[in-house]
């Protein structure tokens, strides 16, 4: 039940994810928020804190329940986290945005949605606003907008305890005026609290429809803040989508990963790309490339995949690899690093990606065969990615090295250093458990592999460059998770620059400081 958009000038406000999964990327792109691990709260997380205050003995030896144990303990953590600001504002936040993901009905928000209704009681009708967001679907054939979906999980809720007082409802086209008054009638919510979002040209029309169907005032009264609250200023938004919008050039971009199955495990790079394209002034043409298909064995099982794999390779006008665990499709990965390599093709290595490009050095430029990571092979000769002590090796949980860390360039003169805008460092956020070796950085320096950006302490190998390369980059961080619409993240930004030939320009630009 997510608040689909507040004002941007209505004062400090605070996000709060609740079983959410890649809805909270997006709120922190569309808001240019940076949020944190308390700012989403999962099952896991509230059924550990009340199994360790029973086993520190809080509750007395009472039997611990669902109701008002673990209630009360998601209550609890919204409390705490809801006075923290997180736009960068001194004081406790004027509105806490909670979204609760899922289905209602659903066993696993059970124990949420029974808290929310004991929230919105103890807080008050005039401090507690409830969006439910539901689909109206239209049947084929008929051609009718269905409200009957939006009515059951409507009447499924109040009967758990909530009455929404705004509607935000899904459809292909807009809502007929009539489909609008059904649902008013049958679902006991006003007509101008119930929000069309129907399809768009791209997502950033959302906010601005949202605008034009008043959707900020009807939240604002109900939270009795028209007194407080300027009207939402969308200029810049506004010449954002439209500039999407009139672009018609395109860039191709060779996505070459093990999950493309499924490109929402992407979904971060891909919006990176596209925050980067677009102020570039040209739409993302990205093709998914399945790493095995890339693979010598590939060739034998399924030729025409094989194929086509490589003929989209050859045609693409830059590579990227991201981040991924496992074996699965490394070697093709790697067949892309050395094609990208060979052929003076843009190549962006994120995470696995840097750590491929550098096995890829290391067996093809200094001829060691075997080289690998320890994650693929532990037996092998030239251990040039391994495991670095921040965790434990026997527990897959809480080992990743993960959260904004610090990177020092460690010389100007590079390309990364110059499109962060000739920073000393950059801080970037990680999500690893392995990195390059540090005992063999000096002899791929010496053959022409530079680290350009290191941690703090000098062992952990951040940034590399092929300064032989037009772009050659590897980052072991994930600077997709920073990327915004307004401000595309900076690496991203000289990728698609180098894959359009316009890199030179932008560095001497950004050198200059226009």
């Amino acid at each position: 039940m997510p608040v689909p958009c507040l004002p941007s000038n209505m004062g400090k406000f605070l996000f709060l994810m609740m079983a959410v999964d890649l809805d909270l990327g997006n709120y922190e792109r569309f808001l240019d928020l940076t949020l944190t691990r308390e700012n989403n709260i999962t099952t896991g997380k509230i059924y550990q804190s009340v199994l360790e205050k029973e086993r520190r003995g809080d509750y007395l030896g009472k039997t611990v329940q669902v109701v008002p144990h673990i209630t009360d303990a998601i209550k609890n953590r919204i409390e705490s986290v809801a006075t923290i600001p997180v736009d960068g504002q001194e004081g406790p936040a004027d509105v806490c945005v909670i979204e609760l993901g899922g289905t209602v009905g659903d066993i696993e928000s059970m124990p949420f949605i029974e808290a929310l209704r004991q929230l919105s009681f103890s807080v008050g009708p005039d401090n507690f606003c409830l969006i439910h967001v539901s689909l109206v679907p239209v049947l084929g054939v008929v051609g009718e907008q269905k409200t009957k979906p939006t009515q059951h999980s409507v009447r499924e809720l109040r009967a758990l305890g909530l009455t929404p007082h705004l509607l935000a409802c899904r459809s292909a086209q807009p809502i007929l005026d009539n489909t609008k008054e059904k649902l008013s009638q049958f679902c006991h919510v006003p007509a101008g609290n119930i929000l069309n979002i129907h399809d768009v040209p791209n997502i950033w029309h959302v906010p601005l429809l949202l605008r034009n169907q008043n959707a900020h005032h009807s939240i604002l009264k109900q939270l009795d803040l028209l007194r407080i609250a300027a009207a939402p200023d969308l200029r810049d938004w506004t010449n954002m989508a439209a500039t999407h919008d009139n672009i018609t050039n395109s860039v191709k971009i060779a996505m070459v990963g093990k999950y493309v199955g499924l490109t929402d495990s992407y979904l971060s790079v891909v919006k990176a790309l596209l925050h980067a394209c677009i102020a570039c002034s040209l739409k993302p043409s990205i093709d998914w490339i399945a790493a095995t298909d890339l693979e010598d064995e590939s060739s034998k099982s399924t030729p025409e995949a094989h194929a086509t794999a490589w003929e989209t390779l050859r045609k693409a006008s830059c590579v990227l690899v991201p981040g991924g665990f496992g074996d699965r499709g490394v070697k093709g990965m790697i067949l892309a690093a050395k094609y990208a390599r060979e052929n003076k093709v843009p190549y962006f290595g994120i995470c696995l990606g840097m750590q491929i490009s550098v096995i890829e050095f290391a067996r093809n430029v200094l001829g060691w065969e075997k080289a690998n990571s320890t994650e693929f092979d532990d037996g092998t000769p030239n251990p040039v990615v391994i495991f670095m002590p921040e965790g434990s090796k026997t527990h897959m949980g809480s080992t990743m090295r993960l959260g904004s860390r610090r990177t020092l360039f460690q010389t100007a003169d590079c390309i990364t250093s110059r499109v962060y805008h000739n920073s000393q460092y950059v801080d970037e956020r990680h999500r690893h458990r392995y990195e390059v070796n540090p005992e063999f950085i000096g002899t791929f320096e010496e053959a022409g592999l530079k680290f350009v950006g290191k941690d703090e302490t000098g062992n952990r190998m951040e940034i590399l460059e092929l300064p032989s390369h037009p772009f050659y980059v590897g980052v072991q961080f994930h600077p997709e998770f920073k990327s915004r619409p307004r401000r595309p993240s900076p690496v991203f930004l000289g990728f698609i620059q180098a894959a359009t030939g316009q890199l030179d320009l932008y560095l001497e630009k950004q050198q200059n400081g226009s």
